[in-house]
Order: C-alpha cells, then structure tokens, then sequence
C-alpha cells in the first residue's frame, strides 16, 4: 500500500500548443485538475516540471493555475533526472513513492519511469494523467514502464490510496473533488 509520508507526485511537461493536441485532451486535463487539487489536501508534494519553456511555452493555464505556492523546475533532458534540480528536490523531499503524471508518456514520463526505477524508486504512472499524441505511442509506453517494474494506477486509485480511509481529515473535501 501507498502511504502518504513516502509519497511525491511529479508533473511532466503539461504545456504549449503540444498539450493542447494531446489524445483525449480533455479527459487527460480533468484527470490531471483532480489529481492536483487532491494532492495538496492529502499534502502530497508536486513536483513541477517544464520542458524547455522558452521553446515550448508555459504550462497549461487550467493546469498552472492550480500549481500556485509551486515553481516549475525547467529542464532540456527528456527523462527528469537527468536535471540536477529536480534530483535535489526529490531528495530533499526524501519520499521514494513517485507518482507520475503529463506527457507525453513515450517520452519524458517513460524515460523519467525507467530512471527512477534504475534508481531504486517506486513509480506509479497515473495511466489516466498521462498522454502522448497518438494512443499507441501511449498504449505501448504504459506496456513499457509497467514490464520494467512501474505500477499503473488511476487518478482516484491513487487518491483513495493514499488517503486509505474515510475517517481522513480530507475525505470530504476528495469527495468533491471526484465527483
């Protein structure tokens, strides 16, 4: 079972005109609103991050918006660790539980998946938080990371796992926020 204390969630690459022609973008950015808004009431930490935003542009305004208190961490490699401040964050954090989420999942979610497994990390990929372009690339990177070692999961699987009961503090307010 996921805990809460071990737990971090990593938001990969939510932007530009490139998040905008996701597959099922709209379902990928209600997913991905849920699961932001629960997370701060679980006080699971986000990870932010941005590929070259000079090129790409900012993340996702309905996205961003919910990151407030947050600063995105930009990076030119394609997998996350392969940036020292998101390495130094994790760290600092010291939770070895990493959800994932964003896109596009044959690229920087894949590659971020395989790292931090290489690296002795559990990774959930949120499979209902991820996208790429096409739903094969998509469908054969959740095959990928999952034969490497990674488990999949949904937005409210992880959700009510972490959260574990409805004697939590926060089940209302996750009630509202899924349905």
């Amino acid at each position: 079972m996921l805990r809460i204390e071990d737990a971090v969630l990593v938001l990969i690459d939510v932007q530009g005109r490139l998040a905008d022609v996701m597959h099922e973008k709209d379902m990928l950015f209600l997913n991905l609103q849920k699961l932001l808004r629960a997370m701060p009431l679980l006080g699971v930490p986000v990870i932010w991050m941005e590929q070259t935003p000079d090129k790409m542009g900012q993340t996702s305004a309905p996205i961003r918006d919910l990151l407030t208190g947050n600063t995105p961490i930009a990076k030119t490699t394609f997998g996350c660790c392969g940036n020292e401040q998101f390495m130094k964050r994790l760290q600092e954090l010291g939770r070895h539980t990493v959800a994932l989420a964003g896109i596009e999942a044959h690229v920087c979610v894949y590659q971020t998946a395989a790292q931090l497994l290489e690296k002795g990390h559990q990774v959930e990929v949120v499979a209902d938080a991820v996208s790429s372009r096409s739903p094969v690339n998509r469908s054969i990177a959740l095959e990928r990371m999952q034969a490497m070692g990674a488990r999949l999961t949904s937005v409210e699987m992880l959700i009510f796992e972490l959260m574990q009961t409805a004697e939590h503090p926060a089940f209302r307010d996750i009630m509202r926020i899924v349905k």
